[in-house]
């Protein structure tokens, strides 16, 4: 069905990976899959000597982070983890500014949205194919479960829920926040209920909260807030399932007498072409990516911080 929509010669469309990642034309491999395979899928690749740009999260272990990086070493190939919020040319400027904010008193990590398909319902033609064998789908369930247990260990099943929501939607505001702000000391507090989480970084000198959840509302609130003396920066992200919506870079800044608010939209580029383009420069120039294999592990150990946290 997507190689007839798509006009995929025949010859080149594979229902196994391993046939694909041996196809000798090929110098890149994207692995989008369903993550309890994207290690597989990228081990596949990485030796037969592809380069992969690997969606988010990277996989849901750290022995299987440990093991792409070291068969990436091995075949001398480049793996870039797909964290486009971070490519956004408003998130590159955000960082300027708050690494020249100087004292920062407060930060807000949110990502409160609604569930994904009621955005792409009114704005996108998904083909969602219903042919996927009840094994497969079984496979996939004992599966996740496995790899689950090997991350966090025997857990209720809120936890396991949580994790997931931790790999899945929060990966993308953890790894901005690590971005922009560091590495956090510890957890302060945490607390999770249903699809909801909220938690306490603490950073030594201030606090961040970060607040994420996903409900029925149609509205798609992704943002992080940083608060200096005098100036406050925000980095307003929107549905990537409608493609072009900027995100958006707002300051708001006491200069002497005066209050001002300024909005900035850098471009309508999407943070996904962004993304793209600096995989080709990764590629073509051996340059080491900013969301790399090695950056993914920090992200892992964030989940375990706040899985800890809520342990306790």
């Amino acid at each position: 069905m997507l190689g007839e929509r798509y006009n995929v010669p025949v010859e080149h469309r594979y229902l196994d990976y391993q046939e694909l990642a041996g196809q000798e034309n090929l110098d890149v491999v994207f692995i989008l899959n369903s993550d309890e395979y994207h290690t597989d899928a990228a081990l596949a690749a990485i030796q037969h000597g592809k380069h992969v740009l690997i969606e988010k999260p990277m996989c849901l272990t750290r022995r299987e982070a440990e093991a792409i990086i070291q068969v990436r070493n091995e075949a001398g190939v480049q793996v870039m983890v797909g964290y486009m919020r971070r490519y956004a040319p408003a998130f590159v400027q955000a960082i300027e500014l708050v690494h020249a904010l100087g004292k920062i008193n407060y930060a807000r990590v949110r990502d409160i949205i609604g569930q994904n398909n009621q955005f792409v319902e009114q704005s996108s033609v998904v083909l969602r194919p219903k042919d996927i064998p009840a094994e497969a789908m079984q496979d996939r369930a004992e599966r996740a479960s496995r790899l689950v247990k090997i991350a966090i260990g025997d857990a209720p099943p809120n936890l396991v829920r949580t994790y997931r929501l931790l790999c899945g939607l929060s990966s993308h505001d953890l790894s901005a926040m690590r971005e922009l702000l560091g590495m956090p000391k510890g957890v302060v507090a945490a607390r999770q209920w249903g699809s909801f989480l909220t938690a306490l970084f603490d950073y030594g000198d201030y606090t961040v909260t970060f607040e994420t959840g996903i409900d029925h509302n149609r509205r798609f609130d992704a943002h992080i807030a940083v608060y200096g003396e005098t100036k406050e920066i925000r980095l307003q992200y929107d549905t990537p399932y409608i493609r072009q919506l900027p995100t958006r870079l707002f300051i708001n800044e006491t200069r002497g007498e005066a209050f001002e608010e300024h909005e900035i939209r850098p471009t309508f580029t999407d943070a996904y072409t962004v993304e793209l383009l600096h995989f080709a420069e990764v590629v073509t120039h051996n340059v080491r990516p900013k969301t790399s294999a090695e950056d993914f592990l920090h992200d892992l150990d964030l989940f375990e911080m706040l899985i800890n946290a809520l342990r306790a």
